[in-house]
């Protein structure tokens, strides 16, 4: 049986400190399904404030994953200090040193959000702090933002920060910091190996020192060499396909599902005569059972998603704007749309087929089940999917004539950035993973640029409501489930911290271990 996490970390927290004797240990060894290294802040790493090697000016604070974390002060001082319209002073915390023993100053925050907006920087996450119009230093202690929007600007001041010594002027790809960070936080790197990283506890942290000394790193990208490193004892915590944990609870073994707003669906391109037509990509909505996702592909470690717009934005999300399962509508919006079905099963309209191709990470297990899912559900509609597991560098010159399984979900803290980019009309500097089919419901990128401008507040909620709406008419994707993270771990007698709602980004950075320097005996 699945516990929630919140359910079972009240659980944990009360028998954490019943250890076994000499279970006690300052080290613990995390088995990643994730690649090592790139610990560049500037192309992402780190990007939600969440890391043991760099902090952010604030960072996300929650007691349960089912709500948005509170942006709580880290190397800023205080809450943001309003100035005026869409303008802020953030007082810097004192006394605070690198890894490296220089100490934070003004220039280093400056330095680390400019390098992010260098083209010549090329980094992955520039649309994300794309609101920023200005960011300055306001003496050596403080510094100013200005933002292009009304809304709070803690979600765009998360990233973690660099000396200014370690900026470099060529692509974040190629820095030296992506294999020998020096940033703020809690833990310095000792060692990196492809197959291990070694992080080991600062005394000289600027907070309270972690009592977990050591935290070993091994790169394990096979999901079931990875349950069999818990079941050996070869590890104490990894993350793990949801299906996969059944196979290993046991005594002694820990598993949870923390709730996120990562999402899965399904891009459509727009060189497919088929999933062009609106009318198409509608039904393919209305044709798929999300809730037989959830339970039969996802153990039931999810939710169902029709646009990336999660319950746990409360007020903002439209309920009405979710799409119901009813596969008689859909065919009849085919049948209504000149999608015939042919004598070989498949529909076709003008000589083109309802058929295409989607492709998923070779690698992932979870992207493969859901497309082999989603083609299986197309087939009784008349539509022909053939997925094909592949490498993302065949799957990034595929987008304009093949489906891809995609995720989302990076920055889910601002709902501005969580929708924006997925459903807005391409622009020259966007993700090529952002809405690549560049479909867009009419007057949809007004709302959606309104409702980013717009205050916190019943106003912007009711705008992002109607995004929703104008989206649901016209949908350029199939948003299929919002992915509960599924981990497992040994208790090793630590008070762990609370599980908080996670980004699309997970492994062993999040789960049980997310605020790990926190944890306590």
């Amino acid at each position: 049986m699945k516990v929630p996490a919140t359910v079972l970390c009240a659980v944990l927290l009360a028998g954490c400190s019943s250890a076994a004797p000499g279970a006690a240990t300052d080290q613990i060894v995390l088995s990643d399904g994730y690649e090592l290294g790139g610990y560049n802040p500037v192309d992402g790493y780190a990007e939600t404030g969440v890391s043991p090697l760099y902090d952010g000016l604030y960072r996300p604070a929650a007691d349960v994953d089912d709500v948005l974390p509170d942006l709580t002060p880290a190397l800023a001082d205080a809450p943001p200090e309003p100035l005026g319209e869409n303008r802020w002073r953030v007082p810097l915390r004192a006394g605070v040193r690198f890894s490296d023993g220089s100490a934070l100053d003004s220039a280093d925050v400056v330095a680390t959000y400019r390098a992010v907006r260098d083209p010549a920087v090329a980094s992955q996450i520039s649309t994300s702090i794309a609101p920023i119009v200005n960011l300055a230093a306001d003496g050596p202690s403080a510094v100013t933002v200005e933002l292009n929007t009304a809304a709070d600007p803690r979600p765009y001041l998360l990233l973690g920060i660099l000396p200014t010594e370690k900026v470099e002027s060529g692509p974040a790809a190629d820095w030296a910091v992506n294999t020998e960070p020096v940033g703020t936080g809690p833990y310095r790197l000792e060692s990196l190996r492809p197959d291990q990283a070694v992080m080991v506890a600062r005394d000289d942290y600027w907070g309270a020192p972690a009592q977990v000394k050591r935290v070993v790193y091994r790169y394990t990208p096979d999901d079931n060499a990875r349950a069999q490193a818990m079941v050996s004892g070869a590890a104490d915590g990894t993350n793990l396909p949801p299906r996969l944990l059944d196979s290993i609870r046991r005594d002694g073994i820990q598993t949870v599902g923390v709730q996120s707003a990562d999402w899965r669906g399904i891009a459509l391109p727009a060189g497919n005569p088929f999933t062009a037509d609106v009318a198409a990509r509608l039904a393919m909505n209305i044709g798929i059972d999300r809730g037989a996702l959830v339970r039969d592909v996802l153990a039931g470690y999810g939710r169902a998603a029709s646009t990336p717009v999660a319950g746990v934005y409360g007020a903002a999300h439209n309920p009405d704007a979710e799409f119901d399962f009813d596969p008689d509508r859909a065919a009849a919006l085919l049948d209504g749309a000149g999608w015939r079905t042919g004598t070989d099963g498949v529909r076709e309209k003008n000589g083109a087929k309802a058929r295409f191709e989607v492709l998923y990470n070779a690698q992932d297990t979870l992207r493969r089940d859901l497309a082999v899912a989603y083609a299986a559900a197309m087939t009784p509609l008349g539509i022909e999917v053939r997925p094909r597991g592949s490498s993302w560098d065949e799957i990034d010159t595929r987008f304009g004539d093949a489906a891809v399984v995609l995720g989302g979900g990076a920055t889910p803290y601002s709902i501005d950035l969580q929708v924006h980019d997925t459903l807005h009309t391409r622009v020259p500097d966007s993700s090529p993973y952002a809405n690549p089919g560049n479909f867009t419901a009419p007057g949809l990128d007004d709302l959606l640029t309104r409702a980013a401008a717009a205050p916190s507040g019943a106003a912007k909620d009711a705008l992002y409501r109607e995004v929703q709406t104008s989206y649901a008419a016209a949908p350029s994707q199939v948003f299929l489930v919002f992915l509960n993270h599924a981990y497992a771990y040994r208790d090793l007698g630590w008070r762990q911290s609370a599980p908080i709602l996670e980004p699309h980004s997970h492994g062993v950075g999040w789960g049980p271990w997310w605020a790990v320097a926190s944890w306590r005996r």
